[in-house]
């Protein structure tokens, strides 16, 4: 798109859900405790839970599809490391839908599961710091980016001429 690779302009998604979802499944939890329906109230926390995975999802793929024009351009493994931290966050978001909709279920097992959904959404946000600190790292210490960088053409240099008559404009 535009020239541009499109994982780094989709890995922002997973990022951001997973900031806003133990958000949600806090807002949720308290609204329940409040006195809302909490399938009504577990709603919001399941669909960012969902959008989660599925964001990581879009992201590890066009991660991998974008692997080997990288590869060449950084230090060996130093792709590895990122893809396999990747590939344990879109299994974790994974998981924690599975575990969210039984948040929909009533009496102890769906209270169970929306507590499990909110120590599961915290650990996403490690998991998530530790994919975004390691693409970060192929990026811009390991110049991941440099890949898709064209090379630099001749330059012009251009030299201001100073003018004879200062009132007059260029």
């Amino acid at each position: 798109m535009f020239g541009l690779p499109l994982h780094p302009l989709i890995v922002h998604f997973p990022i951001v859900l997973s900031v806003l979802l133990p958000i949600s499944v806090l807002v949720a939890l308290w609204s329940i405790r409040k006195g809302s329906i909490p399938r009504r109230a577990w709603y919001a926390p399941l669909a960012f839970a969902a959008a989660l995975a599925l964001s990581a999802f879009v992201a590890t793929e066009t991660g991998e599809n974008e692997e080997d024009t990288v590869k060449p351009v950084v230090p060996k493994g130093a792709v590895h490391t990122h893809e396999e931290s990747a590939e344990r966050f879109l299994v974790l978001s994974g998981v924690l839908v599975v575990v969210a909709v039984g948040g929909l279920l009533p009496g102890t097992l769906g209270r169970a599961a929306r507590l499990t959904t909110a120590a599961g959404a915290l650990g996403l946000v490690a998991a998530g710091v530790q994919v975004g600190h390691s693409g970060g790292t192929l990026v811009y210490r390991d110049g991941a980016a440099s890949a898709y960088a064209t090379p630099a053409g001749p330059t012009i240099s251009v030299t201001a001429v100073p003018s004879d008559n200062p009132s007059r404009s260029r």
